[in-house]
């Protein structure tokens, strides 16, 4: 049962995020949590969103803006992996408040909500008429890569602060989608790095039992991009702008709620 709800929800999620550059991670790692303990279930779907990420790196990487990349993703990686060393002592903080809906027990914890918290905004701002006719400066792409970076690696969720930044970074939308790709993927590099020293270790008895799953998801999330990149020339810039902040809202909502 566990692989085939793995499976589909990767198939359905890399197929419906190949545009916002984001969501696989934040759908994918609550379905792995529902079987295996809570830091196993986040390096899980970071080897997943790792591998799907090269395979859309072989479709779109001719096509990334590597000045933006540069300038993007030198700081996001150092960042996750000081993200990623940080998750072993926030794993062991109380939940700042749960509550029961329909019998289902849900958590706020206080990565989520300050990452839900910053989201929603950056995703409020992407829908400001005002906020669009913008251009950030060069200057602030190395911040938005040690932001999205560090919570990319405490939480799993960078892609939608990625996106936000490079929104603004005057890329047409297959270098958006590219660039969005090389950034990802040298993250995950560098996040998993630090995953595997901290917590397959600890849950090596456990992890091995990871193999399976990690193997479905990732061909059926390799499945999905193929879908989405044969679709990709059909649609607009503008297009892909809703996308990102629509579903920017819905997943800091759900952060804040503690449904992610």
């Amino acid at each position: 049962m566990e692989l085939v709800l793995i499976g589909v929800a990767a198939l359905l999620t890399s197929g419906m995020t190949f545009f916002s550059g984001f969501g696989l991670g934040t759908i994918l790692m609550p379905v792995f949590a529902l079987f295996f303990p809570v830091p196993l279930a986040i390096a899980a779907t970071a080897v997943v969103h790792f591998a799907n990420n090269l395979f859309k790196f072989g479709l779109m990487a001719s096509q990334a803006d590597w000045r933006v990349v540069a300038r993007f993703s030198i700081p996001a990686a150092g960042a996750a992996m000081a993200g990623a060393g940080l998750l072993g002592v926030i794993d062991r903080l109380p939940v700042l408040m749960s509550y029961t809906l329909n019998e289902a027990t849900f958590e706020i914890t206080l990565t989520k909500a300050v990452i839900g918290a910053l989201i929603i905004v950056f995703a409020w701002l992407e829908l400001w008429p005002r906020f669009q006719a913008l251009a950030f400066s060069p200057r602030w792409l190395p911040l938005g890569g040690i932001l999205s970076g560090f919570f990319g690696g405490l939480s799993g969720n960078q892609g939608a602060l990625r996106s936000a930044f490079l929104l603004k970074a005057g890329l047409c939308k297959e270098a958006f989608v590219a660039t969005g790709i090389v950034s990802a993927v040298i993250v995950d590099i560098f996040r998993l790095i630090v995953y595997s020293m901290v917590f397959m270790a600890s849950h090596f008895a456990v992890s091995r039992e990871l193999a399976a799953p990690v193997i479905v998801g990732s061909l059926c999330a390799f499945i999905g991009a193929f879908a989405g990149k044969r679709i990709l020339h059909k649609i607009t810039l503008h297009t892909v702008r809703q996308v990102v902040a629509g579903a920017m809202f819905v997943i800091g909502s759900g952060l804040m709620l503690g449904i992610v």
